[in-house]
């Protein structure tokens, strides 16, 4: 174990024997942390928070702190728990849950850049990219393999589905299902083909997830008559996937027009 001698670490930590900890590296007497966990300067880990292996803590980043909530108390008992091999970035905020018992979770192999914040009782899912300045607020859900572009930011309580990819500066007040291209706001413009065809979903499936999409987001068709009319048909998983999302949104979804000069998401290369 490397821990720098300006590192103050609680005495009741529970801290893996291969660990390195930065200078002036505060944790808590509630942290848990994993197996090859490098923890840089200056970051803090505070209240009861779970670390896996082999995950990177960056300079300054602040990790299990308390919620921006006014009707959280001091008192109250929640976490954070992140997975395995994940990159959290300089300046990093992720804040504990705000009810006792709950906990804001990141799962595997994730990237958060500089200076995001995931709010209190937000979860995102494996192989997501979080890039720099993004803002999520209270309880989002991130779906697996999704992208959110730099700047962008996120109202309390929506969801981002599966594969989903936010352009840069972006803002939703509204679900983003899966497989979608986001951007300006609460706009969806397409399909994410290319992240679609990096993830090895094969071009029969791409298709009928655009045709999925716009059946629902682009007919003439309320959505949900769209959608129960498409029930009647066969369609691959990852499109009911789709459809489901839309069907079970509580808030709404996120809109589609086109956009004058937008790439024409409807061709394949």
């Amino acid at each position: 174990m490397k821990i720098h001698p300006t590192a103050i670490i609680s005495p009741t930590a529970q801290l893996s024997d291969d660990i390195e900890v930065g200078p002036n590296v505060i944790i808590g007497g509630q942290a848990k942390v994993g197996s090859g966990c490098t923890i840089q300067a200056n970051a803090v880990l505070d209240g009861k928070i779970t670390l896996g292996d082999n995950n990177i803590v960056g300079y300054g980043a602040i990790l299990g702190a308390p919620p921006q909530d006014f009707a959280h108390s001091p008192d109250i008992e929640s976490e954070v728990i992140i997975g395995n091999n994940n990159r959290i970035r300089e300046y990093v905020t992720i804040h504990r849950g705000t009810k006792s018992g709950t906990a804001t979770k990141v799962g595997d192999r994730c990237f958060l850049m500089v200076g995001c914040h995931l709010g209190h009782n937000v979860e995102v899912a494996n192989d997501v990219i979080i890039t720099n300045n993004c803002l999520l607020a209270g309880y989002v859900q991130v779906g697996e393999g999704a992208v959110l572009g730099g700047g962008s930011v996120y109202h309390q309580f929506i969801r981002i589905g599966r594969r989903a990819m936010i352009a840069g500066g972006a803002r939703f007040n509204k679900d983003i299902p899966p497989f979608t291209l986001g951007n300006f706001y609460n706009i969806l413009y397409g399909i994410n083909l290319v992240g679609l065809r990096r993830c090895g979903i094969d071009a029969a499936t791409r298709t009928e997830i655009r045709r999925a999409f716009q059946l629902v987001f682009r007919g003439e068709k309320p959505v949900r008559e769209a959608i129960a009319e498409a029930r009647l048909s066969e369609w691959k998983p990852e499109a009911l996937e789709f459809f489901d999302f839309v069907a079970s949104s509580k808030r709404g979804c996120a809109t589609s027009r086109r956009i004058n000069q937008q790439v024409d998401e409807d061709s394949e290369e």
